[in-house]
């Protein structure tokens, strides 16, 4: 479980970056709860029934992975966030729906980025964790595309 404290051989990443990073991550998780919260609430319409019922499914997973990401922080020596991301709003359902969609997209680029990172410092068991997040969130990037009408997006990998 112990993640070095040294940069990588290419000088990518250390346990304090790591820790910043994963605060970062964080910080996206509170956004996620409250939009799925809200959002689940507010989307009217025979069309969005199910969609509401699935958003309320995935603020609780959000939730889930807001306290493993915290347990994470803090046994890496850092103190977890406690403000969120910026969280956007509409009147419009599809709106809402592609802000999730979008936030989805940036969660998934970055959980793809810190797994490799955790690996880098050979905290195995960190990125473990991280891999059943990932999991999680790219059902919900397919629950939100097929909302839209849209085939499931490649969000890609963070830089």
């Amino acid at each position: 479980m112990a993640a070095k404290k040294t940069a990588s051989a290419n000088g990518s990443i250390t346990k304090q970056k790591l820790i910043e990073l994963l605060n970062q991550d964080l910080q996206r998780e509170f956004q996620a709860i409250i939009a799925y919260v809200n959002y689940s609430q507010v989307l009217k319409g025979a069309a969005y029934m199910n969609i509401a019922g699935e958003l309320e499914v995935h603020a609780a997973e959000e939730l889930r992975h807001a306290l493993k990401l915290s347990y994470w922080i803090d046994l890496l020596g850092g103190m977890p966030a406690v403000v969120p991301k910026p969280v956007k709003t509409s009147d419009k359902a599809t709106d809402m729906l592609r802000f999730d969609l979008e936030n989805e997209k940036e969660t998934i680029r970055n959980y793809r980025r810190r797994i490799k990172q955790a690996d880098i410092l050979d905290d195995f068991a960190l990125g473990e964790d991280l891999r059943e997040i990932l999991r999680d969130e790219f059902d919900h990037l397919n629950a939100l595309a097929t909302a839209l009408g849209e085939d499931t997006p490649d969000p890609g990998i963070a830089d």
